[in-house]
């Protein structure tokens, strides 16, 4: 028997405006999934956004590649494993694979009884949390590094790009010189800027994240040799493959897990696997995700491989409200795991019929 795959396009206004090198975002507009077979309700989430700025996929490719080719995939509820045979056929757009690959995780792990971070396994229970920062003024900035740290985060990320970076960190180093910092380029940089690179060093990085090109693991080697800073990759890991090639050539010595950018969880669970082999560090990253996306993030991130606090904040920094009635707290700088099965979040109808711009079902 066949189940049912809805769709519901929703348009959240953020918190607080966004801002990276590729842009300011506002609102989060997102694909949420919904399979129905047997009984069951399994729920997932779309990580692209409006614009194809962070890779090539948006939410218009997305949705295409979800309804001509990828939709009629997932209806018997296959094993993750047998829905990424099945959707080899089609190259790329792993974001738009991960939204099913990952309804079928959440799907099996509610069939089994247990909370989808027991069914993954090797899971410590919670995740270690850090915040991300986007670029704004300096005040501005100073005030939120604060604010987190009275909340309890462990790591303090901060956008940066080229030009402005000095005058990003300088002040934040004056204030805190003792924090756990990091900053994220956002692929701003190219091994031409060196020198500018070089100058980072004096600010006692826990990492830089994804300096150079988007799909660059060659100069990033290039680059760590050339620097003391650690080098994070986020958007050149986009299989386990890529991981391995990158770790090879040691371009980076930590990897940003992002289960959208890699096609999912199958993937994600490999790329920690790997990086605990290889004895590389690695954190799950986020992409501004609704309480659903993000559930499966916590998952990820308490996992015993996953060493480094990761982007998983609490809902409230996002979204007044959020679309589930149990969003996550954070205690002491980590976040717990729902206990529910599956992904553990209770679907809050109201605010997504509240919030939807479209629906309907493949």
């Amino acid at each position: 028997m066949t189940g049912s795959l809805n769709y519901y396009k929703v348009k959240m206004p953020l918190v607080d405006p966004f801002t990276t090198s590729f842009g300011t975002e506002t609102e989060k507009e997102a694909y949420i999934f919904e399979l129905k077979k047997d009984g069951i309700s399994a729920f997932s989430e779309s990580v692209t956004s409006i614009g194809p700025f962070y890779s090539y996929e948006d939410n218009t490719t997305a949705f295409h590649i979800i309804k001509s080719y990828l939709a009629e995939l997932v209806l018997d509820a296959p094993q993750p494993a047998e829905f990424i045979a099945r959707s080899s056929k089609v190259k790329g757009h792993n974001m738009a694979k991960a939204a099913l690959e990952m309804l079928l995780w959440d799907y099996h792990s509610r069939k089994s009884g247990k909370p989808l971070h027991e069914y993954i396994g090797k899971s410590k229970g919670y995740a270690d949390v850090g915040i991300s920062l986007g670029i704004d003024r300096k005040e501005a900035t100073l005030k939120k590094i604060q604010a987190a740290l009275d909340r309890g985060y462990k790591r303090i990320k901060v956008k940066i790009s080229k030009g402005k970076e000095m005058d990003i960190l300088t002040p934040i180093r004056e204030v805190y010189p003792d924090i756990a910092l990091s900053v994220d380029a956002n692929t701003d940089y190219r091994l031409r800027d060196l020198e500018i690179l070089k100058k980072l060093d004096r600010f006692n990085l826990v990492y830089i994240e994804q300096p150079l090109e988007h799909d660059d693991i060659l100069d990033h080697a290039r680059l760590r040799k050339e620097i003391s800073t650690p080098i994070c990759l986020d958007e050149s890991i986009t299989s386990a493959e890529r991981a391995e090639q990158a770790l090879e050539v040691e371009a980076c010595e930590v990897i940003n897990i992002k289960p959208g950018r890699v096609g999912g969880f199958t993937e994600s669970l490999k790329i920690a696997e790997l990086a605990r082999e290889r004895k590389a560090h690695v954190w799950v990253g986020g992409m501004l995700e609704t309480g659903i996306g993000r559930s499966y993030n916590v998952a990820l991130a308490s996992l015993e491989a996953v060493d480094y606090p990761g982007d998983t904040s609490p809902n409230d920094k996002y979204f007044e409200r959020d679309l589930v009635r149990n969003p996550f707290s954070m205690e002491n700088g980590t976040i717990r795991p729902n206990s529910g099965t599956g992904i553990g979040v209770d679907i809050d109808f109201e605010m997504i019929n509240k919030v939807k711009i479209e629906a309907g079902t493949f």
